[in-house]
């Protein structure tokens, strides 16, 4: 039995993984159906290769939802240009974070959340993984909402049925059913599974994006483009938070949960390219092409419903393959999403199979699905927001972990499956204090700048709100600021001695 540490240094972290004490299961590349929960995956069964991850994050990103976010930037008052720019470096430079946190799961063989233990004690580890659990769901809930738009639009020409979803409940119903059921069927099975699917999926719906990009283009009013007006540097900072809290800090929590399956040779600097280039292609392709037609239409950037309004613009004859491609990248992103939301149900304690987590997460999406298509009146504005609003801890989150990287090599595995007061991270009862500390004040640091809800009637506002940072959508600079530096201050980074085994 590990000796607990006896200062919050947390020096079990620095013992090399003791294989022979790994609790020991099937690896998912030895079957179809990945039996592994969130224990950590011995150093033996790690397989597998940066290339992998490249498709799995560009085939999470080749959704639609790119497109709004570049109608976005241009409503900000952005030239198509600057929009571009704030793309490249909002969203390659975001998942390049991703990218950098994934080196976690690598070290450590285990999902991100679980390994938080290690850096935020068994007990003080809970905090950011229910901010962790409610960000998935709530995607995943914006994924199915959007997904089944996109059946009900494509039932409206097929079958010539009523646009409106609660003129036709029982087929919206089936519409949430079968997007529900095709991302059980991958996110159940598990990692290899996922991985593979991920991977050839991406050419399909990525060819017909390209092929729906194409017409697109043929459309963008260049005119309307080349007589912008450029916007200040300021808005184009401003910009590019955006897209970076819309794109890769939401995901970075998740990062760890596909690398935990990395060969132990893999190099940090490649897990890092392989998130910046798999999703930063897609996002940047799909965020300059909205920017062009938000450029000709600006009515693109105030739809309530972004399947629907691109949907306006095309024929036909181009409407099947574009809502095909809709469905397509909403489901390869929730795939990776629903999985990892299985993940972070087991961290918190719940005791199910793996499998049956990513039911259960996927039942209260589905119900959330209902609520807002048949039920309430808004969605999109308010709900998105609220999504929003979690990035602040999640970033926070992310600062403190950056630091603990530094000094954090190797975790402890019998620790981290181990959440009672014998457990080599249960520190001072079961919270390391330095740690949670800096994510508290970095997440009210956060909020001070941060405006939170619609832009027309905000759910609040922090009393720096009005700064220039403030203004410019920096408030999760301030959190990750904030977070990481406190915890560095507090010692976070400073190597600690190994404390031997009893």
């Amino acid at each position: 039995m590990a000796t607990p540490p006896t200062h919050p240094g947390g020096s079990a972290a620095d013992r090399p993984p003791a294989s022979t004490r790994s609790p020991r299961n099937p690896a998912a590349s030895e079957s179809t159906l990945e039996t592994r929960g969130i224990e950590p995956v011995p150093a033996g069964e790690r397989e597998g290769r940066p290339a992998q991850l490249f498709w799995v994050w560009f085939a999470a990103n080749i959704s639609i939802l790119g497109l709004p976010l570049g109608a976005t930037l241009v409503a900000m008052g952005m030239t198509v240009w600057q929009a571009v720019i704030a793309a490249v470096v909002g969203a390659v430079g975001s998942f390049a974070i991703v990218g950098a946190v994934s080196i976690t799961g690598r070290r450590g063989g285990a999902p991100g959340l679980t390994l938080s233990r290690a850096v935020f004690g068994a007990r003080g580890n809970i905090g950011p993984t229910i901010v962790s659990l409610l960000s998935r769901l709530g995607w995943e809930t914006v994924n199915t909402t959007t997904a089944a738009f996109a059946l009900l639009s494509l039932a409206t020409i097929l079958f010539g049925t009523s646009p409106e979803a609660k003129d036709h409940p029982v087929l919206t119903i089936v519409c949430i059913l079968v997007f529900v059921l095709l991302t059980v069927v991958v996110a159940g099975l598990g990692h290899a599974f996922l991985v593979s699917v991920q991977r050839w999926a991406t050419w399909v719906f990525g060819a017909l994006n390209i092929v729906v990009g194409g017409f697109l283009v043929a459309t963008i009013d260049w005119s309307a483009v080349g007589a912008a007006v450029p916007a200040p540097i300021g808005v184009v900072i401003a910009g590019i938070g955006v897209i970076a809290a819309g794109t890769g800090i939401g995901w970075a929590n998740a990062s760890a949960d596909m690398s935990r399956y990395q060969a132990p040779a893999v190099r940090a600097g490649q897990l890092v390219l392989s998130a910046a280039a798999g999703a930063g292609i897609p996002l940047v392709l799909l965020i300059s092409l909205g920017s062009m037609l938000a450029a000709g239409d600006p009515s693109l950037a105030d739809a309530g419903d972004p399947v629907a309004a691109i949907r306006a613009m095309l024929p036909t004859w181009m409407a099947v393959p574009y809502l095909i491609a809709a469905f397509g990248g909403l489901l390869l992103s929730n795939h990776l999403s629903v999985y990892s939301a299985g993940l972070t149900t087991l961290t918190l304690g719940i005791r199910v199979r793996r499998v049956y987590a990513v039911v259960v997460d996927v039942v209260v999406t589905f119900v959330g699905a209902i609520y807002f298509i048949l039920i309430a009146d808004g969605f999109y504005g308010p709900f998105i927001a609220f999504i929003s609003a979690l990035a602040v801890p999640i970033t926070a989150w992310v600062g403190v972990i950056a630091v603990d990287m530094l000094r954090r090599h190797h975790y402890d595995p019998v620790a981290l499956m181990d959440t009672s007061r014998s457990s080599g991270y249960w520190y001072r009862a079961g919270v390391e204090p330095r740690a949670f500390l800096a994510w508290l004040l970095a997440i009210v640091g956060g909020y001070l700048f941060a405006t939170l809800g619609p832009s027309s009637a905000p759910w609040f506002t922090g009393p720096l709100a009005g700064t220039w940072f403030g203004e410019n959508g920096l408030a999760w600079v301030i959190t990750f600021v904030v977070a990481a530096g406190v915890y560095a201050a507090l010692g976070g980074a400073r190597r600690t001695e190994s404390i031997p085994l009893s």
